[in-house]
């Protein structure tokens, strides 16, 4: 049985589940590396990491490195005596830095790779109207998301779920795999498999142009386009209403599948619904928000802004 250091590099919400899985099963975290601390809202005050926020509240040594390469935290890893590193939604790691520990170091990625290499794997496996992703650790190589895989877990995704739901379940499944990949490492029984040198599909960084909504695709690629993009970073368009134009983020919607006579984006209304005219049928809008007002339900936008007979979203 090996005696393991580990090190863990992480920053959003995703990685403090994991992190969170490694201290109650007992192992020995000996340094955790996040993000730095940046200036964020109205405000611009100082914000931490969620990762961050985890270690402080149980007294784990941090290191929050501006660059990876630098010769002054590479003292500082090292002087963390890690034999293992695990790598949960970070950046890319230099050579010098997943090479350092005697086991290894890996990542935990949230697809079954080979399938949604990449910065958004969550996003656009709803996008893409898949019905089942999963998680997979593997050790990490030079090339962004291509090493040996370790272990890997199947999970479903629902008709209706959203990205955020979706995020949440491999969330807590993630951890658990991982708990499961530092175990056999620690018992010397991991075994790796090659991944397949062919990307089927790619899980590219998601921008705030590529969230644009397209009214003239399918009712069902819209609909998964919307959820894929729900909560974060949220699909928009922009509301012609009269002379004024307005970006709208729209989140959760619902499918009415009928024959219409209306042009595409049209905005039909009437006193509790808003509804998109899409190809064959209706995009129902539960909850949007139009730019400078907050998040609300269709009832309440209704009730405070008039929509005009020839409203459209484009």
């Amino acid at each position: 049985m090996r005696d393991l250091r580990i090190v863990f590099m992480g920053t959003p919400d995703f990685a403090v589940a994991t992190l969170d899985a490694l201290i109650k099963a007992n192992f020995n975290v000996v340094g955790v590396i996040t993000a730095p601390d940046k200036p964020a809202g109205r405000g611009q005050k100082m914000s931490q990491s969620a990762v961050k926020k985890y270690a402080l509240e149980n007294n784990l040594t941090i290191l929050q490195p501006n660059n990876l390469k630098s010769e002054d935290f590479l003292t500082e890893l090292r002087h963390l005596s890690a034999n293992l590193q695990i790598v949960v939604a970070f950046r890319m790691l230099p050579k010098i830095v997943w090479q350092m520990p005697e086991f290894g170091t890996f990542n935990l990625h949230a697809s079954l790779l080979p399938d949604y290499r990449g910065a958004a794997p969550i996003n656009w496996a709803i996008i893409n109207g898949e019905t089942k992703t999963g998680v997979t650790t593997f050790f990490i190589d030079e090339k962004i998301d291509t090493g040996n895989i370790i272990l890997k877990e199947t999970v479903s995704i629902g008709k209706n779920e959203t990205c955020g739901e979706l995020h949440d379940k491999l969330m807590a499944v993630g951890s658990k795999l991982v708990v499961k990949t530092v175990q056999l490492i620690k018992e010397g029984t991991a075994t790796t498999i090659k991944q397949a040198e062919i990307e089927e599909k790619g899980a590219p960084k998601i921008y705030n142009e590529t969230c644009e909504i397209n009214w003239n695709d399918s009712l069902n690629n819209i609909y998964n386009f919307i959820r894929g993009l729900n909560p974060y970073p949220a699909a928009w368009t922009t509301l012609i209403n009269n002379d004024e134009a307005i970006k709208v983020k729209i989140f959760d919607v619902k499918k009415e599948k009928v024959n219409h006579s209306y042009k595409l984006g049209s905005v039909v209304t009437s006193k509790n619904e808003i509804k998109v005219a899409v190809t064959n049928g209706f995009l129902i809008m539960d909850s949007l928000q139009l730019a400078g007002k907050r998040k609300m339900d269709s009832k309440s936008l209704l009730n405070g802004y008039a929509f005009q007979e020839n409203a459209k979203l484009q």
